[in-house]
């Protein structure tokens, strides 16, 4: 090669120098006037559930602060793959937000067959929003009180005793079945189309066991309706502080959480990036945020960027070990 051709006139160099810092200003400049219009929070699932409820949260947060409208638009259907496919198409320019969860960044991976997005090459992570773990809850007329006693009877029965999930490969479907192989059990599963009817057979001993989320759970087993073994999680929940980890209980290394968080189309300015950052982890410190996630018995979130994205792939490759194992793919 000849070494002429290397050469790059002082010139030149300059002038792409030049164009990279009017790059640079802009971005920040368009960082400081941001926003400028409403934004948009596009949720995978029906109004009502405890995505929406985030999702409207932090909009009114965002709202209150940037002096903006912010639209909650729920997309549900698809096992919230619709919306996140609609958020991954989205312009890159901060004015669309993504409300993702477990299933939508990770499970699903590993559930479908085929994804009309990718969690980790179609979107920038924000940071999580919340943890919510789950309890292992059992009707009475089951006659385990521990963790060790469940195993044990499990053991002792395979197949016999069974549990209830809301649905074949969501999030509480794919926690229990964690648990059976590293347990080394085998409960029985029961789908339901829905918590809703899974809560009344529960309640009535049709099934016999099931992972609750704190809102779910707490108050039934308040009331005797219910009995929780552990919460699935390396740190006991306030309502129920006498329930033990499954750590304390004999299961270490073990843990499954349901989790939210924000992420936004892939190539958002950086320093967008970083307002939008800063906003949410500002929401998440407010003291009314975090007293109503721990009134549900959630961890309220605000990691690094880099840190979200790390967790999104061991969710993904956690979930795809127990999908690979089950056979399960959805269409």
């Amino acid at each position: 090669m000849n070494p002429a051709r290397l050469h790059v006139s002082p010139r030149r160099l300059a002038a792409a120098a030049s164009l990279g810092m009017a790059a640079l200003l802009g971005t920040t400049a368009q960082a400081q006037t941001f926003p400028e219009r409403p934004i948009r929070f596009i949720v995978p699932f029906a109004p009502g559930g405890a995505t929406d409820l985030m999702a409207r949260t932090l909009a009114a947060k965002v709202h209150e602060s940037w002096k903006q409208p912010v639209i909650v638009d729920n997309r549900g259907g698809g096992g919230g793959n619709i919306a996140a496919a609609m958020a991954a198409r989205s312009a890159p320019d901060g004015y669309t937000w993504f409300i993702g969860t477990i299933s939508t960044l990770s499970t699903n991976v590993a559930a479908y067959r085929k994804l009309p997005y990718d969690p980790l090459r179609d979107f920038d992570p924000v940071t999580l929003t919340a943890i919510t773990p789950f309890f292992i809850v059992v009707h009475p007329s089951l006659p385990v009180k521990t963790l060790g006693e469940l195993i044990a009877a499990a053991k002792a029965q395979p197949g016999k005793i069974n549990y209830g999930s809301s649905g074949t490969g969501g999030g509480a479907h794919l926690a229990v079945e964690h648990f059976n192989m590293a347990a080394g059990i085998n409960l029985f599963h029961v789908p339901y189309k829905g918590a809703g009817p899974l809560t009344t057979d529960l309640l009535g001993g049709q099934v016999q066991l099931a992972f609750s989320q704190p809102p779910s759970a707490v108050p039934h087993v308040k009331a005797g309706k219910l009995r929780a073994l552990v919460v699935t999680y390396g740190k006991r929940v306030n309502q129920l502080p006498d329930v033990p980890t499954i750590h304390e209980a004999g299961l270490p290394g073990f843990e499954a959480t349901s989790w939210q968080g924000v992420v936004l189309p892939r190539g958002v300015p950086a320093a967008l990036q970083e307002k939008i950052l800063a906003e949410v982890r500002r929401t998440l410190t407010l003291p009314d945020i975090r007293e109503r996630l721990a009134a549900e018995g959630s961890e309220p979130g605000g990691i690094s960027p880099a840190e979200f994205r790390r967790h999104m792939e061991r969710e993904i490759a956690k979930w795809t070990m127990v999908v690979q194992k089950l056979g399960i793919r959805l269409e």
